[in-house]
C-alpha cells in the first residue's frame, strides 16, 4: 500500500491529537499489546538546530514512505509541521516500506544523494528487521541530516519536564510515571544502568509533589561509614558513641516533610537494612543511644544499578521498596532521544565552540552504544568542545576512550551487503585491587572526569571496591574535609564546573557536587 505525502500527513495529525494531553497516559494512547508498534521518524540531527527532536509517525503497518526534501512535514508537540527543506537533501524520495511487524525496506533515491545506515553508505534497497529497529537505526541524508527511525509503543503528546528530555515513548512514559507517583507518598525503586539519570527522576518526582517547598535530601548508601551509618541516618544521642560530644541530627529528621533519596540503595550496610524496613513498615525509627522512637514524615526513593533480587539484598525491605518501580532505560535504547540530549547539553556548557559541529562527528555520537549512558555522553561532549576549542581533531574514538562500537544493525538481508562500522566492546576484565596502584586509581579518575563509576569500570573493579581505593588513597581527598575557602575558591575559577573543580581538588565530581549544595544551602541559611 503506497500513501501520498496528504494521506500520511492525515495519518500524523491523528495520532498526535494528544499532544496537550499532560495527564497520566491513557491506555487507549498505548499501541494495543505492543504487537505492531508505529514507526517513528525523529530528526536527530539537522543543520538548523531548532529542528532537532520533530518527528513523524507512521501508524499503518503496510505503508510506504516517500522522505525527500519536500515530504512528509515533521514536527515537535503543539508546533507547524515542516517538510526537512534543506539543500542536500534529494528532491527524488527515498522510499521507506513497512511491512507489518517485520521491519521496513529502505529504498534510495537514484540521486547523488549520499544515504547512510548507520554510517554505512547504502547504494541498494536494504531490509532492516524489527529486532534492528528496538535499537533505533541512525539514517543520513546527503551527509547533512540525520533520521533517527525507531520504534512508537505510546502516542507523542506534549509533557514537558524540567530535566527529563526526550520524545520517544520511554521519556514520554517516564514524565508520566514521574507526574503519576508524586501526588502519593509512596515509596520509589527507580532502576536503571549507571548514568540513566536516576537522581534527575528523583528530583523530578520531588518537584512534582506537594513536599516540593522543602530540599529534597540526598545520601549515597555505598559512601556511608558502617561504623556510622546509622547515626548519619537516624541520629545519635550525647554520649551515644566515642565522640559524641552532642546529640547529632539524622538524615531522616533532616528531610522531615521533605524527600529522602537513598542512592546506590544495593549497596546499604547489611546492619542497616534491618532498621530501614521498620522505618517503611511503621514508620518509626529510634536515633543511636535515644531513649524513644521519632515519627519519620520522609518520603523515601531509592534507586540503584544493581540486581536486588539475590542473596545479599534484604528481601523483605525490597518488597517494601517496590511500592512504585520505575524502570530507566539505557541511552542505546532510547537512541531517538540523544540528538535532543547533545542539543540540551551543548546548551548547559560553558565552553565556547564552533557553531557547526561535523555531522559525521554528531553521526558516531548517534551511533554508539553508550556504556556509561548520559553521564558519558556528556563527558565525551565535553571532551569533543574542549579539543575543538582548542584547535585539535575531535576524533570520535580516541574521546571516547574505549573500543569502537556495537553496531546497531547486526545483519542484512541477502537484498544488499550492510558492513558494520565497527566491532564490538570488550568486555572489562575483573582485577583484584591488590594488582591497582594509586597512580591507576587517579589516571581512571582523571579519565573519567573523576566519577566513580566510570572509573571503576575502566579498572575492572566494583563501586564498592573503588570506594575502598579512594578512601586509602594518599592523593584523593573527601570533599567535606576540603576547607570551604578552597573549594569556593576553585568552583569560582572554574565557573562552576563541577568536573573541572573536581579534577583541581582531587576529590570525586559526585560527593563535591553533594557538598557544594550543602556549602550553598548553608550560607542562605546564615
Amino acid at each position: 500500500m503506497k500513501f501520498t505525502f496528504t494521506a500520511l500527513h492525515a495519518i500524523h495529525d491523528k495520532v498526535t491529537m494528544s499532544f496537550s494531553d499532560h495527564t497520566m497516559t491513557s491506555p487507549s494512547l498505548l499501541v494495543a499489546g505492543n504487537s505492531c508498534p508505529m514507526l517513528g521518524l525523529t530528526i536527530a540531527w539537522h543543520p538548523d538546530s531548532n529542528r532537532v527532536g520533530e518527528q513523524f509517525i507512521v501508524a499503518d503497518p503496510q505503508a510506504e514512505l516517500e522522505l525527500s526534501r519536500f515530504s512528509p512535514a515533521f514536527r515537535l508537540a503543539g508546533k507547524e509541521a515542516l517538510p526537512l527543506g534543506h539543500g542536500g537533501i534529494s528532491r527524488e524520495a527515498l522510499r521507506i516500506q513497512r511491512n507489518g511487524d517485520q521491519g521496513v525496506l529502505i529504498t534510495p533515491p537514484a540521486s547523488r544523494m549520499v544515504v547512510e545506515v548507520n554510517g554505512v553508505p547504502v547504494h541498494a534497497a536494504v531490509h532492516i528487521t524489527r529486532e534492528q529497529l528496538s535499537k533505533g537505526l541512525i539514517l543520513g541524508l546527503g551527509r547533512a541530516v540525520l533520521i533517527c527511525l525507531h520504534w512508537m509503543q505510546c502516542l507523542p503528546k506534549m509533557n514537558e519536564m524540567e530535566g527529563v528530555i526526550g520524545v520517544g515513548s520511554s521519556a514520554i512514559l517516564l514524565r508520566d510515571q514521574i507526574r503519576q507517583v508524586a501526588n502519593t507518598d509512596f515509596p520509589v525503586l527507580l532502576l536503571g544502568e549507571t548514568g540513566t539519570g536516576k537522581e534527575i527522576a528523583a528530583r523530578g518526582i520531588h518537584q512534582h509533589s506537594q513536599r516540593r517547598h522543602s530540599q529534597m535530601v540526598t545520601v549515597n548508601m555505598a559512601a556511608l561509614n558502617e561504623s556510622l551509618a546509622a547515626a548519619d541516618l537516624f541520629g545519635a544521642a550525647r554520649g551515644a558513641y566515642t565522640g559524641a560530644q552532642q546529640a547529632r541530627k539524622g538524615l531522616f529528621a533532616e528531610a522531615e516533610n521533605a524527600t529522602l533519596f537513598l542512592d546506590e540503595i544495593g549497596n546499604t550496610p547489611a546492619s542497616i537494612q534491618p532498621m530501614l524496613l521498620r522505618v517503611l513498615e511503621t514508620g518509626d525509627y529510634r536515633p543511636l543511644g535515644a531513649p524513644q522512637d521519632l515519627h519519620a514524615s520522609a518520603r523515601l526513593i531509592a534507586a540503584t544499578d544493581q540486581d536486588l533480587y539475590g542473596e545479599n539484598f534484604n528481601q523483605a525491605l525490597l518488597r517494601r521498596l517496590e511500592s512504585f518501580v520505575i524502570h530507566l532505560p539505557p541511552l542505546r535504547e532510547r537512541r531517538e532521544d540523544i540528538g535532543i540530549l547533545i542539543q540540551h547539553l551543548l546548551r548547559q556548557s560553558k565552553l565556547e565552540y564552533p557553531v557547526t559541529l561535523p555531522t559525521s562527528l554528531i553521526s558516531d555520537l548517534l551511533i554508539y552504544d553508550w556504556p556509561g549512558n548520559i553521564r558519558q555522553l556528556s563527558h565525551v561532549l565535553r571532551r569533543i568542545l574542549l579539543a575543538l576549542q582548542a584547535g585539535q581533531p575531535a576524533d570520535f574514538h580516541q574521546l571516547v576512550g574505549a573500543s569502537k562500537e556495537r553496531s546497531s544493525v547486526a545483519s542484512a538481508t541477502p537484498s544488499t551487503s550492510l558492513a558494520t562500522k565497527s566491532s564490538e566492546t570488550a568486555p572489562a576484565v575483573r582485577k583484584k585491587l591488590t594488582d591497582l596502584s594509586e597512580d591507576d586509581v587517579l589516571q581512571a579518575m582523571i579519565q573519567h572526569d573523576w566519577y566513580i563509576q566510570g572509573a571503576a569500570q575502566e579498572l575492572g573493579i566494583s563501586r564498592p571496591s573503588m570506594y575502598k581505593l579512594l578512601e586509602q588513597h594518599s592523593q584523593i581527598r573527601k570533599a567535606e574535609q576540603i576547607p570551604v575557602a578552597e573549594l569556593r575558591a576553585v568552583l569560582d575559577a572554574t565557573q562552576g564546573v563541577i568536573e573541572q573543580a573536581a579534577h583541581k581538588l582531587k576529590t570525586p565530581a559526585e560527593s563535591l557536587r553533594r557538598y557544594a549544595r550543602i556549602i550553598a544551602i548553608s550560607a542562605l541559611s546564615g
